[in-house]
């Protein structure tokens, strides 16, 4: 067995990324050496020179690993102790930083780099389409398919929070066999979908003002908040308008450059034809009025909602 790394550097915001990464280094750590002790500590709470004191050699001996989580919230003591523990570490100390980003703490990232630090990166995880990819790739890591359609109504069924979508692709994997289409995905999550603001956003976009209406009401009765309703309606028309304005190519060309999956690109190109650039316009604002609205601005949240479908479908039917 390898000799598992003195130093590791886990670097990113992605939740779902970095908790997969300390758990696998953990695993190595525990395989290696399984009387391992491990301490977590937190920035937000640090006391100074406890981590010194965790990295002294016990007197009943055996290996120590310390977890520093949030290092970019270090304070400047915490910064001062990490940089003598990491001159410390060796077969009886292991130092595993959890990092989610930026400058503050680089002191400690220099150093980490400087001693070799094994890195391991958990990138943020935004657009839709690294989304699309990363449902995906949950699949294959489980060693199971999905159709493309089977991906797109997952992520329209669950939402956008990452640790979400790894959850429900994870009971997908877990409760089905075979090949994973959009039968499977209505069954587990079929619910969902219904009262989900995609599919509003989608019937709105299309100029449907009663199943808008009917999408909407269902939605609100299931406990959905309007404001990531809005936040959905302004997200479908914005790339209704980059996907109108961006010219022509192929939908996976135009994907890589927009930031999109491509079948994100095949359904904007399919609704930008009911649209011009004015009424688009004029949706939009109404979405932005909705959305002001909707975080405090108006007295009714509901309201203001099914005022900017009824506006966005009012445009879409003025073509």
């Amino acid at each position: 067995m390898p000799e598992p790394p003195a130093l590791v550097l886990i670097a990113g915001p992605e939740r779902v990324l970095s908790d997969r990464a300390l758990d696998s280094t953990l695993e190595v750590l525990r395989a290696h050496d399984p009387q391992i002790e491990v301490v977590r500590l937190y920035a937000a709470d640090y006391a100074p020179g406890s981590l010194l004191v965790h990295a002294s050699p016990s007197l009943f001996g055996g290996a120590t690993a310390i977890v520093l989580h949030d290092a970019d919230e270090a304070s400047d003591d915490l910064q001062a102790d990490l940089l003598t523990v990491i001159e410390q570490v060796g077969d009886e100390l292991r130092l595993v930083v959890l990092h989610k980003g930026g400058n503050r703490g680089k002191r400690v990232l220099d150093a980490l780099k400087s001693a070799g630090a094994r890195r391991i990166d958990a990138p943020a995880i935004k657009t839709d389409r690294e989304k699309n990819d990363f449902l995906t790739h949950e699949f294959r890591r489980a060693r199971r398919k999905a159709t493309p359609e089977a991906v797109r109504a997952l992520l329209d069924a669950v939402g956008r929070d990452v640790g979400e979508l790894a959850a429900a692709a994870r009971q997908l994997v877990d409760d089905t066999e075979g090949l994973i289409d959009v039968e499977q995905v209505q069954e587990y999550h079929g619910g969902k979908v219904d009262a989900t603001g995609f599919r509003v956003a989608d019937a709105a976009v299309a100029g449907q003002t009663s199943e808008a209406l009917r999408l909407l009401r269902h939605a609100i009765a299931s406990g959905l908040d309007p404001v990531p309703i809005v936040a959905v309606l302004a997200s479908q028309l914005r790339q209704v308008a980059r996907v109108a304005t961006a010219g022509g190519g192929s939908s996976g060309a135009l994907a890589g450059k927009l930031g999109m999956a491509p079948w994100q690109i095949d359904r904007a190109r399919t609704a930008a034809r009911g649209w011009d650039g004015d009424r688009l316009g004029r949706a939009i604002q109404a979405v932005a009025t909705a959305d002001f609205e909707v975080k405090g601005g108006g007295r009714d949240p509901v309201y203001a909602v099914e005022h900017a479908i009824l506006t966005i479908t009012r445009e879409r039917g003025a073509g």
